[in-house]
């Protein structure tokens, strides 16, 4: 099994990042618009449209408001297994840590995955920090 951890610091609270986060519809008004170009929710999953045209549905697993962490699954004949967590980690007042763990088989897609998320992570950092400016 692969594993792919990567996190970004961003400069807003970490309730603030949470409470968008947590709203597993709004990824591409709340969390990462441009880079989100939909999100349409049916019961526990979502299909996420991403700029450039890729179109994934994700189930939501679970939503843990005490630990600020979000957790779903790809649902994708590409995988075998695939698990996503999103964790926000409060760093101070008007800091936070967005921690993002992707674990999946096969492997082979490990470089396409790790650019999206970097892709996505810079992303949302960038509209966090934008909407708190």
């Amino acid at each position: 099994m692969a594993t792919i951890h990567i996190e970004r610091v961003i400069e807003a609270s970490a309730d603030f990042v949470w409470d968008r986060l947590r709203d597993f519809g709004a990824l591409h008004t709340k969390v990462a618009p441009g880079f989100i170009l939909d999100t349409v929710v049916e019961g526990d999953v979502r299909t996420v449209t991403f700029d450039g045209g890729l179109v994934l549905r994700e189930r939501l697993i679970a939503i843990d408001d005490t630990h600020r962490r979000i957790v779903y699954s790809i649902l994708a004949e590409t995988f075998e297994h695939h698990s996503a967590s999103n964790m926000i980690v409060p760093e101070g007042e008007d800091r936070c840590r967005f921690v993002w763990v992707v674990d999946f088989l096969p492997e082979g897609p490990g470089e396409r995955i790790e650019a999206m998320m970097n892709a996505g992570a810079d992303a949302i950092k960038a509209a966090m920090e934008k909407a708190v400016g």
